[in-house]
């Protein structure tokens, strides 16, 4: 019996420093991108430097107060386009508040949080304490899922999960999709095992498999969070079990789903309904993924509107909470409901929302 302890805890401690060593080599990849980004913008600065250099050169003589004029003026273009360069890409409008925004009062939406917004406009059009403080549980999967899909290359690349990894995840009886130890698992099937049956083991994997760890995972997030221009959102796990640290507000979730249904491969995984992973030793027909959302959903619907992707959640502290996204007549919106006593209240919630308060 000790030795079988003594065998579990120097594999423990083997399987620790490999995945420190693989978040090290993450990291000076990272360190390495960075670099090559700040050398190009350096580049791209000398170029028009060069450029105004010369167009200065060939204006010819004509000397004095002039020159000093138009080496000025340089030296603002310059700084201009280094501003220009350097300045990163805003994705998003902070959603304002529509003119026409209702407020939430009816009993027949429960849940105590909610954000209805509208894509197009970037317009909070309806809602009920959609700023303030919430625990996202299993919605901070989308988050998880864009940060993995934009960081992975290849999607095809495999990673076996190990017993020591998996165990917490057992003790905490946090949802699963199904993957064993040491089963060969590619990056696809793990985005899948995500968000449909919202499986926590998918997020490990996931995390290791991007940046080496689960906590420099996080990092990723919250650099997303910035670059998406998010002001009150933080995460400190990619699963959304519970973290006094990790929290959003209504608005930020819907503002995350709005921003992961712009890539192709969120969209397409969040809008899916059923799945089935590529065949293993572990298992021979794959493992069958249901979505959490759409399984609630199958045989009610809202007239004129579709409902296209979504993802649940469930925490004790963050209560039952569902992140959807919406089309009707072309145009397209977010709802978000969280803090709900029962799991099938955000589920009637969003059909309430959709046909009560669209335009």
């Amino acid at each position: 019996m000790e030795n079988e302890y003594l065998d579990s805890y120097e594999r423990a401690k083997r399987a620790d420093r490999e995945r420190r060593s693989h978040a090290r080599q993450m990291k000076r990849r990272r360190q390495k991108r960075l670099k090559m980004i700040k050398g190009a913008i350096t580049a791209a600065v000398a170029v028009v430097v060069a450029v105004c250099c010369i167009l200065y050169t060939t204006r010819g003589e004509g000397g004095g107060q002039a020159d000093g004029i138009n080496s000025q003026q340089m030296a603002q273009d310059a700084m201009q386009a280094l501003a220009q360069i350097s300045e990163p890409e805003q994705k998003f409008k902070y959603p304002s508040v529509s003119e026409n925004y209702k407020e939430i009062v009816s009993e027949e939406v429960k849940s105590p949080y909610v954000a209805l917004l509208d894509v197009e406009n970037s317009q909070v059009i309806a809602g009920r304490g959609y700023n303030e403080k919430i625990y996202p549980a299993s919605m901070t999967k989308v988050m998880t899922l864009i940060v993995a899909v934009e960081q992975l290359q290849d999607l095809n690349q495999t990673y076996a999960l190990s017993y020591e990894l998996l165990d917490p995840l057992v003790r905490e009886q946090a949802s699963r999709a199904g993957f064993d130890p040491g089963e060969m698992v590619t990056a696809k099937d793990y985005l899948y095992g995500l968000v449909l049956p919202s499986g926590a083991d998918a997020a490990v994997a996931l995390s290791i498999m991007t940046a080496g760890s689960e906590e420099a995972f996080a990092d990723l997030m919250n650099q997303k969070c910035s670059e998406i221009g998010l002001k009150n959102t933080h995460f400190m796990n990619a699963s959304g079990l519970y973290d006094e640290q990790q929290y959003t507000t209504p608005v930020e979730m819907a503002m995350i789903m709005q921003y992961a249904m712009q890539n192709p491969t969120c969209a397409e995984v969040l809008s899916t309904y059923q799945y089935t992973t590529t065949p293993t030793a572990q298992h021979p027909e794959g493992i069958k993924l249901s979505s959490t959302m759409f399984s609630r959903m199958y045989g009610n619907e809202v007239e004129n509107v579709t409902i296209m992707a979504g993802k649940t959640g469930y925490t004790q502290e963050a209560g039952n909470c569902l992140v959807s996204y919406a089309q009707k007549n072309g145009h397209h919106y977010v709802a978000l409901t969280a803090g709900a006593s029962y799991k099938w209240h955000v589920i009637f919630d969003d059909f309430e929302i959709y046909k009560t308060y669209l335009p």
